[in-house]
């Protein structure tokens, strides 16, 4: 238990860290940036001493003339999963941290102004009242988890009966046993253990990057996807089982096929039921909705007031080619604002490695040669590389001379770290 010591004088996010590892999930941050009231059940989050919590959450929100100023959670602490449930899971870590599998996601939550988006959401409630296998694939980052998440809360199906795993995080040798279960004597030290398909019978497995599994462990999954039977590890007893499967891979299923990361047996099973994700550098109207939404997110996080961003840093948005997709456009955020100090976000406040491509000619080698010369500040006209670089360089070079060549107290009056600075130092030569 904290006692008023642990929290006096700390803000939230410094008592349950895990709050802003999972600000979309927590029930008081959607409350605060919403203005709804929420209520969140089977919520878990960490405090600064890795104590867990789990919990159920009813936040209403403090409004004052159209304000929000707050809000008051009422919290009843249900300890752990096993005293909601009366019963434990599998030996095995199950759940994938990257997905809650408390979380309340719906279609709703899912931002996107995009056509190809829309058409796979409609595409994905259909699918998910089916009992066909469902194969999501997108490149990194691009939302496969939020929308089976949504998929998941749709379906109906109960979340004691939902398992989710990522196939990548689990060892070469060990993902069959955990996928089917093992009995005692099938290899030293192993003992009759359920598997993941036993934990999911009557329910729903997610297997996230499906392309992890090992090619002959495929063969065996496609046996259970055809007819739901399996045999565990060592035994010479057949079990079946009804579940529904939904699979998610960050590689294109022919490239996975040529490459041997997923049989083309097992692709033919799945194609009746494909979902795909298009990147963000695809999805032009999504990325100032995303700019926007974790202006408003992290302005809450970090206390700030960012109101928005320059037509330039918009232009290098617009074209940049966004490789880590969503994921990287959030975490650039998260850095601008919590940097920040101004109202405006501009092309200097992004970090560092981002900075040094706008004015290093390789950043074309980033984009597709449709979009390397749509760069307006980069081009003849505007000729922005030069006039930054020289007021960068003039500025920095007469507040060196203020401090007499003291970097953190010419940092301090820039506005940007001591190591910014050192990096502009020695990029510019000065």
């Amino acid at each position: 238990m904290l006692e008023s010591k642990d929290y006096l004088n700390k803000n939230l996010f410094e008592i349950y860290p895990s709050v802003k590892k999972d600000a979309n999930t927590s029930s008081i941050v959607k409350c605060i940036t919403t203005g709804e009231i929420v209520v969140k059940r089977f919520q878990k989050f960490k405090d600064f001493h890795g104590n867990l919590y789990c919990t159920h959450n009813v936040t209403i929100p403090l409004i004052r003339n159209g304000k929000i100023n707050g809000a008051i959670e009422l919290v009843k602490d249900i300890k752990t999963i096993e005293n909601i449930t009366g019963e434990k899971h599998s030996d095995y870590d199950i759940f994938d941290d990257a997905i809650d599998e408390t979380n309340d996601t719906t279609f709703d939550s899912v931002i996107t102004n995009d056509v190809k988006m829309q058409r796979a959401i409609k595409q994905a409630k259909k699918i998910i009242k089916s009992d066909n296998p469902i194969l999501i694939y997108g490149e990194t980052g691009t939302g496969k988890e939020v929308l089976v998440q949504a998929m998941i809360n749709y379906s109906g199906i109960s979340r004691n009966k939902v398992v989710i795993q990522n196939c990548a995080a689990l060892p070469q040798n060990l993902i069959e046993s955990i996928l089917f279960g093992t009995c005692r004597g099938a290899y030293t030290g192993a003992e009759n253990r359920k598997g993941l398909f036993d934990e999911a019978d009557g329910g729903l497995l997610f297997l996230d990057e499906l392309n992890s599994i090992p090619y002959d462990v495929q063969g065996k999954l496609l046996r259970v996807l055809q007819d739901g039977s399996f045999r565990p590890v060592g035994s010479n007893v057949q079990k079946n089982v009804n579940v529904k499967i939904i699979a998610a891979m960050n590689e294109e299923p022919t490239e996975a096929i040529n490459n041997q990361h997923l049989r083309k047996d097992l692709f033919y099973r799945l194609s009746g039921g494909m979902i795909f994700l298009p990147p963000l550098r695809e999805r032009k109207s999504d990325i100032m909705l995303f700019v926007n939404h974790y202006i408003n997110e992290y302005n809450f996080m970090y206390g700030k007031n960012v109101q928005g961003i320059t037509r330039i840093l918009e232009n290098f948005f617009l074209n940049y080619y966004w490789e880590g997709n969503v994921r990287e456009l959030k975490h650039i955020m998260e850095s601008m604002v919590s940097l920040s100090d101004t109202d405006i976000l501009e092309v200097q406040h992004l970090p560092a490695y981002m900075y040094d491509r706008i004015f290093n000619e390789g950043i074309t080698e980033s984009y597709s040669s449709d979009t390397k010369y749509d760069m307006k500040f980069n081009s003849e006209n505007y000729n922005l590389n030069k006039a930054l670089e020289e007021k960068e360089r003039e500025l920095i070079t007469e507040v060196l001379k203020i401090t007499k060549g003291n970097k953190t107290k010419a940092g301090e009056l820039l506005g940007i770290p001591r190591q910014t600075l050192k990096y502009k130092i020695d990029k510019l030569k000065i």
